[in-house]
């Protein structure tokens, strides 16, 4: 039976993989190096600094206004070479060295290419990590709270004070986080802030998410959950002397690239799916809690709200919203009640990880939705090429219907589902049959 299973499935995940692989590139760079090799060949070089002299003062559809024909072919021009270079499809890694100025080269790019609108895809290097990898836990698809009389967030702090690399960086964040500057300043934030990001973006997960996603007894208002809601010292890194819109301060976090690109990472591995069981579209809690932590010190730093259940959101709320009021209402729901946060922050407490994938029948709707992150995936780079750089699975291969049908069960929807969905539940359903 085994010998069978693989004998038809391999073929089928080999094309999977090699669509996957033309989705994410084989030979990705980061953008710091991409650009250091197009300055180098003198062909990109030059079609590189003509595409930044073209947006200079604006957006590409922007100078075709005033720009003539000629000019405008040119930057045309430069716009796709740059699209066949390592620069189009580059990224960047969280806590990396020159981390800002990665941001800078791959906003600057996608900005040009795909317009300017706020949330497009993640900008850093996807990570496909998994918390049962890190930590050796138990697969599961349910995300209830843990039921324990302990106090865990305490115990995850006293595990920190052992541990010589967490202890440093905590002990570097509390200093400025607590430091009053004067009678009017509670502390310096922006010093704060930055001393947060190094520990998420240092410290081992194990360590930093014990102290940020400790489960707590059901119900528990007092010493266990205030203390997981007091991690970040709130009182600076999160309060402030008055309450913002929630769409100003996206507005705000959108100049600046570190925030950008962390709400940008958030959004992209956050997202829910009520088909899945797991709640989440992408299928991974760890990538979800990386992408929660890595928005803590940022000005859309978000924390734990005094709450029965686990709901989070960044200090501002939608008041003063205007004809924007249904807009910022979204954004703050993908916060406060984000069903892939939740189980996520849920499965880390109880020492648990995501199951196999089991899409549950599609919800018929009359009316149709567009997340920010789906609007983002319509304007990807990637999305772009997408049919000329991939293998699409024939649907109508009678060997996958032979894997789902003959050797083990599969979602009677499976043809339906993309390939990297189709990836994720022939890989599942695969370890399931060697099981």
């Amino acid at each position: 039976m085994i010998f069978v299973t693989l004998y038809v499935v391999l073929p089928l995940l080999d094309v999977l993989y090699a669509q996957e692989n033309a989705l994410s590139g084989p030979n990705r760079l980061d953008c710091v190096k991409a650009s250091e090799q197009c300055m180098k060949e003198q062909g990109c070089s030059t079609k590189y600094r003509t595409m930044r002299q073209c947006v200079a003062g604006g957006k590409e559809r922007n100078f075709s206004m005033v720009a003539g024909l000629e000019a405008q072919d040119e930057c045309r021009s430069a716009i796709d070479a740059v699209k066949q270079s390592p620069l189009y499809n580059c990224r960047c890694k969280r806590g990396m060295k020159k981390e800002k100025n990665c941001l800078r080269i791959y906003w600057g790019i996608y900005q040009t290419l795909q317009g300017n609108d706020f949330l497009e895809d993640s900008p850093y290097e996807t990570m496909n990590s998994r918390l049962s990898d890190m930590f050796r836990l138990a697969p599961i698809i349910s995300g209830e709270p843990a039921v324990t009389r302990e106090n865990n967030c305490l115990n995850a702090a006293k595990a920190c004070n052992l541990n010589d690399t967490c202890k440093k960086y905590r002990s570097a964040y509390i200093s400025p986080c607590t430091s009053r500057v004067s009678t009017a300043e509670v502390c310096n934030k922006r010093k704060c802030h930055k001393a947060l990001r190094q520990f998420f973006d240092k410290v081992p997960p194990k360590h930093s998410y014990g102290m940020l996603f400790c489960s707590c007894p059901a119900g528990d208002q007092s010493a266990c959950s205030e203390r997981r809601r007091q991690t970040i010292v709130p009182v600076c890194s999160y309060e402030d002397k008055e309450k913002p819109n929630c769409l100003s301060l996206q507005a705000s976090c959108k100049t600046n690239y570190i925030c950008r690109s962390r709400l940008a990472d958030f959004f992209a591995n956050c997202q829910s799916e009520p088909r899945s069981l797991s709640g989440c579209l992408k299928e991974n809690y760890a990538d979800c809690l990386l992408s929660y932590s890595g928005l803590i010190g940022t000005v859309m730093t978000p924390n734990y709200l005094r709450s029965p259940k686990i709901s989070v959101v960044p200090y501002c709320d939608c008041s003063s919203s205007g004809n924007g009021k249904e807009e910022c209402d979204k954004f703050t729901e993908f916060f406060t009640d984000n069903t892939c946060l939740r189980k996520a922050i849920h499965a880390f407490g109880n020492g648990t990880d995501v199951g196999v994938w089991q899409p549950m029948p599609p919800v018929q709707t009359t009316t149709s939705t567009t997340t920010p992150s789906q609007k983002a995936k319509d304007r990807s780079p990637n999305s772009l090429d997408a049919a000329t750089n991939t293998n699409h699975l024939n649907t109508g291969d009678e060997s996958l219907y032979h894997f789902c049908g003959k050797v083990i069960s599969c979602p009677m929807d499976l043809l339906s589902w993309g390939p990297t969905a189709q990836h994720l539940i022939l890989g599942n359903y695969f370890k399931m049959a060697l099981a």
